[in-house]
């Protein structure tokens, strides 16, 4: 499918940069009413991401559920088999709309992910079941199961990558723990070699969480409070994404990695996740302008998507050749006493917490409605 945009516009000049634009975000509204569609068609966007809190908005806005409610009330199901039937029938429906992406660029974009229960985050074997289920359930082949990267998901990642199933890695934050998902990765695909698998079938991305950096080390830089303090807010995010965008270069230019390219296999791209802007003094294209770089995903949320499209400063790679430098920003940080490990270790159980608060959040919501369906009926 080819876009209607113009090249010359911020999200063509990002996508000619090698840049995939997903939309972090999906109710069954933006499907039924053509919104999906049309971003497809005009705003250069190739695939969609969710997780628990976009799906508790969506479900929760109770629009364009209410059919499928009131068909599951009847059939008296459980409150978890009506979430998962919602949220799966969504994301069957959005890969649909993708199809044609998918076909177009050989299965790289044209992607809709889908993630595992949060609650399974530190279960290994619950998570590698609940994946197959949900592959099993949207049933579309451009689909992508979210599997966190905990310690526990990492074994996860590398059974499933060995099932044949493509995986979209998320809430990575440190250095380490990305180069473990990687590794977590590249063990997936020599389980499908060994099993015969065709790994041109096989896809993946990483997601590397980015603006949640930034809120979580200025606050301790406004702690601080000194003058170098300062001078070194809204630097960490970028300077952590970009090394992560080198060890991507590093890994993949392995013998190991080398090897299975020949045998077929993709690389892993880094995805840019969490890229809508914390604090209202920075840009809000911040985390799109200055992560431009070829083979990346940058997944935006609707708002920042539009202000990309009105005001995005796409001037070439923002990435390449930025590593001396980001090192010395997060060496900086470090000096003045805040803690990378701590912060991303923070940052970690903190956002596996956010995802499991929304889906209990969620299934509260659709218990509520399924009551309510029931009492109609009586």
């Amino acid at each position: 499918m080819t876009s209607a945009a113009p090249s010359s516009s911020p999200l063509g000049a990002l996508s000619d940069e090698g840049v995939s634009i997903w939309l972090d975000d999906l109710s069954r509204t933006r499907i039924e009413s053509g919104n999906l569609a049309e971003l497809i068609e005009k705003s250069h966007v190739v695939g969609v991401t969710t997780n628990p809190s976009i799906f508790q908005a969506a479900i929760g806005s109770g629009e364009g559920y209410e059919e499928q409610l009131a068909d599951l009330a009847a059939r008296e199901v459980t409150v978890d088999e009506a979430v998962r039937m919602m949220t799966t029938a969504d994301v069957r429906a959005a890969a649909d709309v993708l199809r044609p992406v998918y076909e177009a660029t050989g299965g790289r974009d044209g992607r809709v992910s889908i993630e595992v229960d949060p609650r399974l985050a530190h279960a290994t074997e619950a998570t590698i079941a609940e994946a197959k289920q949900l592959a099993w359930l949207v049933d579309r082949p451009n689909v992508m199961i979210k599997i966190p990267a905990t310690e526990a998901g990492l074994p996860a990642v590398t059974e499933v990558i060995g099932l044949g199933i493509s995986v979209n890695v998320t809430l990575i934050f440190s250095l380490d723990r990305y180069k473990a998902v990687m590794d977590a990765y590249l063990a997936g695909l020599e389980k499908a070699h060994e099993r015969g698998i065709d790994l041109s079938t096989i896809h993946s991305v990483a997601s590397f969480f980015v603006s949640r950096v930034d809120a979580e080390i200025d606050k301790r830089l406004d702690k601080v409070g000194t003058d170098e303090a300062t001078a070194l807010k809204g630097k960490a995010a970028l300077a952590n994404a970009r090394l992560a965008y080198e060890a991507y270069e590093q890994v993949f230019a392995t013998d190991r990695a080398v090897r299975l390219a020949a045998a077929g296999a993709h690389k892993q791209r880094p995805l840019w996740a969490s890229t809508g802007v914390k604090d209202p003094a920075y840009k809000d294209t911040l985390y799109v302008d200055e992560l431009a770089a070829p083979g990346t995903v940058n997944t935006m949320p609707e708002a920042t998507l539009r202000a990309t499209a009105d005001h995005g400063d796409i001037h070439g790679d923002t990435v390449t050749g930025t590593y001396d430098a980001s090192r010395a920003e997060l060496a900086a940080v470090e000096k003045l006493g805040i803690s990378y490990d701590e912060v991303v270790r923070q940052l970690e159980d903190e956002a596996v917490a956010k995802f499991e608060a929304a889906w209990t959040d969620l299934l509260g919501t659709v218990a509520n409605r399924l009551a309510d369906k029931e009492a109609d009926t009586k």
